[in-house]
């Protein structure tokens, strides 16, 4: 269980399991203060269940979030395959851990607090090896349904149930509406490198918080400029980038007294817009590579480790393949 691989190794044809993504992915971090970040998560294990390095958890639930695999599935894959056996370090011959584990494990990661730390060492490290460009950090939001039916569609059919039959309800979902249409569920809010393609940070709200209420958290305070659209825009913003020196890249929107922007401004809105256009790809990349169009889980602190999860893995996915250009 120390995360060596077993004597049965020796045995495997030479490209037996091999998957050179992952082993891509495995060469280009220090995964050593990851698990340092994850010590308050290991446990004894208690009667009956075994002690798995934390580490070796962390990764397979990465695995679940390239693969979008349940933790039902995760098991069996984790049973199963190879290459994911060598990803998270367990030996062709030791046990893996089963869903139960598994979702205690993702439970304990939440409950800590630690994905935002996770993704704050991940940050470090593309810094450091030059990998974060830091021109400009684009930010935005994008809506995901929730999970659970929504409620006065609870008598439906197909409802998520419970063990008693009853359509499961989430107690942190909300609704909004986007572009004449109603949604119910939660609200994405993504910082991405503009340089890069990377994620730097994500936070995760109730669908009906507004988008300017999450910005101030979304800014690193190491880049060049912020790439917002007009949601974002407020006086107070602008004079705090302009005070650290940051250069304001936010849409400007009409209001009451000025119905009607100036051509300047039109002519500034269109260039802003084209150039935060890229992280559009990013949520797209989420929503079709990832699965992320809807939440997996039933309240805010489980959803919100999904996202981190899935933008730690997207990071990994974007990074190998960077380090290979």
């Amino acid at each position: 269980m120390s995360g060596q691989l077993g004597f049965a190794e020796a045995f495997l044809a030479a490209k037996a399991g091999q998957n050179r993504r992952l082993e891509r992915i495995l060469e280009v971090l220090d995964w050593w203060p990851f698990e340092v970040l994850l010590r308050p998560l290991a446990t004894g294990g208690g009667p009956g269940r075994p002690s798995y390095p934390v580490l070796a958890m962390f990764k397979a639930m990465l695995l679940a979030q390239w693969y979008q695999l349940s933790d039902p599935a995760l098991e069996e894959a984790l049973a199963d395959r190879i290459s994911f056996r060598r990803f998270c370090g367990f030996a062709l011959d030791a046990m893996t851990p089963d869903e139960t584990t598994l979702c205690r494990f993702r439970h304990a990661l939440a409950a800590a607090g630690l994905g935002e730390a996770l993704m704050a060492e991940l940050d470090r490290q593309l810094g450091c090896r030059g990998f974060l460009v830091k021109e400009g950090t684009m930010i935005d939001a994008t809506l995901i349904e929730a999970q659970a039916a929504r409620p006065q569609d609870n008598h439906v059919n197909d409802a998520p149930p419970t063990e008693g039959g009853e359509a499961r309800i989430d107690p942190d979902a909300a609704f909004t509406k986007k572009n004449g249409k109603t949604v119910y569920g939660y609200k994405a809010h993504v910082a991405v490198d503009r340089g890069s393609g990377l994620i730097r940070r994500a936070r995760l709200t109730p669908a009906n918080v507004n988008d300017t209420q999450e910005a101030d958290a979304l800014i690193m305070g190491d880049e060049r400029a912020i790439y917002a659209d007009m949601a974002y825009a407020t006086h107070a913003r602008r004079a705090a980038l302009k005070a650290r020196g940051i250069r304001d890249r936010i849409m400007h929107r009409p209001n009451k007294h000025h119905p009607e922007l100036p051509r300047w401004q039109q002519r500034r809105n269109l260039l802003i817009s084209a150039a935060r256009a890229a992280i559009e790809r990013t949520f797209g990349t989420l929503k079709r590579g990832y699965g992320y169009r809807q939440v997996r889980y039933f309240s805010l602190l489980a959803n919100a480790i999904e996202l981190q999860l899935k933008c730690f893995a997207f990071n990994l996915r974007r990074l190998a393949v960077l380090a290979a250009t």
